[in-house]
């Protein structure tokens, strides 16, 4: 009989070793949170985060999650770490998220924010207690994890990507108790090409800019020609890239893309074609109605573009020029005929 009420025992605590409830204080005097961890045994695990009254022992949230990704320090549940966008974010947030003096809750409901990471559901302190907020949550949910908190400027602002090369910061004031946004800015990056587009809340609406950048640097960048152009300062450049794409672009400066051809590279599509007469090397192209002709002659090199009617000619300074359009004679390129 005690053999087998030992078994029991043991039985009954293998099977709940992996459930466990952590305790997090010292996050503040008034409130203390538990976190349940259903296998901890598991990355992530089914669970439960709540928030409790310190006087009175009793729950005033609770929020249960298929998911939850708990780290321990010292064996400990830690409030309040943020390592945004990427690093550790604790299951329990205590900050005030509206700036009106008093903190609210962001606890986390699992990994539901972007690229599986933490989402959090956002509680503001009431006269009443603590209300769910709806716009504030979205934040928490539709970036990449928790949005982080300016209590100086008072301003929040959330990160959120797609793949590598395209990421969107934005910030935040409150108006009427909700976020307001005020600013975006968006970064892409088509190697060799990188977009930066600001959006500014004026008053009245969003105004926004864009400035595209190249990095004629990047691996698998080939400059076939390039020439400044003395009658404006500009710099006319064309280049393979990974010896497959051919592209044209105008710089305002060092780096400062104004135009670039083609906007979007497709294999095969026979973009440019190639001339290639005695002393007579072109590459001619068209965007929309008008019509480029890049020309190396000898001793003589430019664009001439015909578009409504009229032509104009940028004369390129020959002492500026790097390279020769013969190098489209060494290489297939997929876009030029």
């Amino acid at each position: 009989m005690k053999f087998t009420a030992t078994l029991v025992a043991l039985l009954i605590t293998t099977l709940c070793l992996g459930q466990t409830v952590f305790k997090v204080d010292h996050f503040s005097k008034d409130y203390y949170g538990k976190i349940f961890i259903s296998d901890t045994s598991e990355v992530f695990s089914k669970g439960w985060v709540a928030i409790y009254n310190a006087q009175t022992n009793k729950q005033l949230i609770k929020v249960d999650a298929e998911e939850l990704a708990l780290s321990l320090h010292d064996g400990e549940a830690k409030a309040n770490i943020k390592e945004l966008p990427y690093g550790e974010q604790s299951l329990i947030m205590y900050e005030d998220y509206n700036f009106d003096g008093r903190k609210d809750f962001a606890i986390c409901d699992g990994q539901n924010s972007c690229y599986h990471g933490p989402s959090f559901r956002i509680y503001l302190a009431t006269a009443q207690g603590f209300r769910f907020n709806e716009a504030f949550t979205q934040l928490a949910q539709e970036n990449c994890g928790m949005f982080s908190v300016d209590d100086k400027e008072k301003k929040l602002y959330t990160m959120t990507k797609d793949g590598c090369c395209w990421h969107q910061f934005s910030e935040y004031i409150v108006v009427n108790n909700a976020p307001k946004e005020i600013s975006i800015v968006t970064e892409e990056s088509r190697a060799p090409f990188y977009t930066s587009t600001v959006e500014k809340w004026n008053g009245k609406r969003m105004v926004s800019s864009s400035t595209q950048s190249i990095d004629l640097s990047e691996e698998g960048v080939d400059v076939i020609l390039s020439f400044k152009v003395p009658q404006n300062g500009k710099q006319v450049v064309l280049f393979n890239f990974n010896d497959r794409m051919l592209y044209y672009a105008v710089l305002k400066n060092e780096d400062e893309v104004e135009f670039s051809y083609p906007v979007e590279a497709v294999y095969q599509s026979h973009d440019f074609t190639f001339e290639n007469k005695p002393g007579d090397m072109a590459v001619v192209f068209k965007n929309g109605t008008a019509v480029y002709r890049v020309y190396e002659q000898a001793g003589k090199t430019g664009v001439i573009t015909k578009v409504g009617g009229k032509t104009y000619h940028w004369q390129g300074d020959t002492k500026t020029q790097k390279g020769s359009l013969k190098k489209i004679t060494k290489v297939k390129l997929d876009n030029v005929y």
